[in-house]
């Protein structure tokens, strides 16, 4: 098993869900392929696209990104897509068993952190597998976000 790069080779951001950090204490992503038809990329590849309420969810051997927006395409006519369908995401087998393993036993929760195009032109979603956090969690996490800004500020300034 070779190990998995820290970061994924991004080059075009299309969908970000910047709340979902904040809702949620990731502990491990992945990144996985979409099946798509040829609309849904053409919406992507114009920018259009939402995954700020979408999850992912394992139904088997199969992982499926849910309620995920796509808008149709402008000029798809009667070959366009409709918008909110569940959408297969492509992982190895390993990587199901791992998912359906945490939130089976954990509790934990399947969140796309992003969509984008890799570097080959290919949709990806970066998957994050996370754990809810509470109303005090949240203020916790903004209290140690702020005072990381304070103290960098700090040695700023004196040094």
């Amino acid at each position: 098993m070779r190990p998995k790069p820290a970061t994924f080779d991004k080059k075009k951001i299309v969908a970000e869900n910047r709340r979902a950090r904040f809702d949620y204490a990731v502990e491990q992503t992945f990144e996985a392929g979409i099946a798509l038809t040829g609309t849904e990329v053409k919406s992507l590849r114009f920018g259009e696209g939402s995954i700020a309420e979408a999850y992912a969810e394992v139904k088997g051997e199969e992982v499926w990104l849910v309620n995920s927006n796509i808008p149709e395409f402008s000029h798809g006519n009667r070959f366009n897509h409709e918008p909110k369908r569940p959408r297969k995401l492509l992982l190895h087998e390993r990587e199901i068993n791992k998912m359906h393993g945490a939130v089976a036993r954990d509790g934990m929760t399947l969140v796309p952190l992003m969509v984008y195009f890799n570097s080959r032109g290919r949709a990806k979603v970066e998957l994050a597998l996370a754990k809810g956090r509470k109303a005090h969690d949240k203020r916790e996490h903004i209290k140690e976000r702020e005072w990381k800004k304070e103290a960098g500020r700090i040695l700023r300034e004196r040094g």
